[in-house]
């Protein structure tokens, strides 16, 4: 069964981490997702662009509207993810429980909806 790792942080506060504070964050997720390649559960894993980059859109009868920025005002937003391999949500989480990104925000599990499998 997959699962995503919805990764949120305070993006203000990584945007402060200096290259050397980045570079060590960024060393403790790579030791992470050789945890989960040894483990059999890594599927693929991906950072987002800051929500200063995003962008929101609606289409009501039509017509088409394009906001800047993200849907809601968050403290914490979703910077990244994980998809994982795992048996059922216990594992999911025990799995979870090890990223580091779970220090700095919470981090959502959510299964893929049954019968849809990403390639």
């Amino acid at each position: 069964m997959k699962f995503m790792l919805m990764l949120m942080a305070d993006e203000k506060v990584g945007a402060s981490f200096s290259p050397e504070e980045m570079a060590g964050a960024m060393k403790l997720m790579g030791a992470y997702q050789e945890t989960l390649e040894k483990a059999g559960a890594f599927v693929g894993t991906a950072a987002l662009a800051p929500t200063w980059d995003a962008r929101t859109i609606t289409k009501y009868d039509g017509e088409l509207k394009v906001h800047d920025g993200p849907y809601a005002e968050t403290r914490e937003q979703f910077g990244g993810y994980f998809m994982i391999e795992a048996p059922n949500m216990d594992r999911a989480v025990e799995l979870a429980a090890l990223c580091p990104a779970a220090t700095w925000g919470p981090i959502e599990i959510r299964p893929f909806h049954a019968g849809y499998e990403p390639d």
